[in-house]
């Protein structure tokens, strides 16, 4: 028998401070961390806010990733395309097509490959100090540091050329934003779509010593693949974590008990990473899944075809994993957290993210040891705008 639901709340949104997630998360997450959601489209499906729920749920492979199957959790000027997904979009498929392409990419995001570019790393973040201690004593921290580093790293992996990633850049940012106009994202469609078809047939025509050469270099995989492909790679290598680093970087201005423990002791900055990963979370939206069978989870019976939100800010301050989770500190074992998910969608380049923070923030700090805010903590303007959660800008000084 159906059940009948009415009144399920939709997904809360709406912060009160920068870094915490929504309030009314915290709430279901102590009186019912699998409750009842209403989806935009009217759909009444499911929102996970518990750590171990969440977990479960990405875990299991009863539960679809699949693009004709899935519902926004929140408004859009586009609904999502209830169509399959394009050959190569991965994280929009399920195993073994998923599987398929998921291994291809894992040999390329080998330890071996990651610690032999840390050096190219740290290189281009001193060069990036080094024009931003030339600028002056003032300026915008996500123009200067965050977004430069990462953009500069994914374009050297994937060899893209770095002057042609500025419009990419811009275009990716219309698409993330959930208020952009339907013209803008048509626009910037019709862009990305140009740009990785041309990047695509330059890798087939005239490889070198780069991660999209080695993919077009595979004969089984078709232009479009490679365009999917290529797309995700280099959007999600820049945007998360230059979002990260901007993000990471206010949550440490505004802690000075944190900061000060980091520049007394620069072995913390690896554990200063996870926690900033656990408590900042900045995929704040999602991700949804959709149940195949009916499964149970945390004692709630999840129909065959319902949506499923995990809300993994909310998982990743689950008292019931992580001791006092709402205060940030740089010392607590936060292994485990879900910042880059679980399961077989878990983020590829995870260990690049991590490998980027811990050099930009061991460099930032060291050089610039007297940074702090050019403006009030309630002054710097958040992206709660964006699927990705982060800042529009950052102000800061250090004379």
């Amino acid at each position: 028998m159906t059940e009948v639901v009415s009144n399920a709340p939709p997904l809360p949104t709406e912060r009160v401070y920068p870094f915490d997630p929504p309030a009314p998360l915290k709430e279901l997450q102590q009186q019912c961390p699998v409750s009842r959601m209403t989806f935009p489209d009217g759909h009444v499906g499911w929102l996970v806010t518990s750590h171990s729920a969440a977990r479960a749920v990405l875990a299991d492979s009863r539960f679809s990733s699949r693009q004709e199957l899935l519902r926004s959790p929140i408004p859009l000027p586009v609904p999502e395309p209830r169509v399959p997904a394009d050959p190569g979009n991965f994280i929009r498929l399920d195993p073994p097509e998923q599987t398929r392409y998921r291994r291809l990419l894992m040999s390329q995001f080998t330890a071996r490959r990651l610690r032999q570019l840390e050096p190219r790393i740290r290189e281009i973040v001193d060069a990036e100090l080094d024009a931003m201690d030339r600028s002056g004593t003032c300026a915008d921290l996500l123009e200067v540091f965050a977004l430069p580093i990462p953009s500069q790293v994914i374009c050297e992996l994937l060899g893209v050329p770095y002057a042609e990633r500025a419009q990419f850049q811009r275009n990716v940012a219309t698409l993330l934003n959930m208020t952009s106009s339907v013209a803008d994202i048509v626009a910037a469609h019709q862009s990305v779509d140009s740009f990785v078809t041309q990047l695509v047939l330059d890798k087939r025509a005239h490889p070198g010593d780069d991660l999209l050469s080695n993919l077009a270099a595979i004969a089984e995989l078709t232009v479009q693949e490679l365009k999917s492909m290529s797309f995700l790679l280099f959007a999600a290598g820049y945007e998360t974590t230059a979002n990260m680093l901007a993000l990471g970087a206010f949550a440490l201005l505004t802690a000075d008990d944190q900061l000060a423990a980091l520049k007394a002791d620069p072995r913390l900055f690896d554990g200063a990473v996870e926690e900033l990963l656990r408590y900042l979370t900045i995929i704040h939206i999602g991700p949804v899944r959709t149940a195949l069978e009916d499964v149970e989870i945390d004692g709630k019976v999840i129909r065959r075809g319902e949506s499923v939100t995990l809300s993994l800010n909310a998982a990743n301050r689950d008292p019931e994993r992580f001791a006092d989770p709402d205060r940030f500190d740089i010392t607590r074992n936060a292994a485990g957290h879900l910042a880059f998910g679980h399961g077989a969608h878990q983020c590829l380049g995870a260990q690049l993210a991590r490998i980027e923070m811990r050099v930009a923030f061991s460099a930032l700090f060291a050089r610039f040891p007297r940074l702090r805010l050019a403006v009030g903590a309630d002054e710097v303007a958040v992206a709660a705008d964006m699927t990705i959660y982060g800042v529009h800008r950052l102000p800061v000084r250090w004379d």
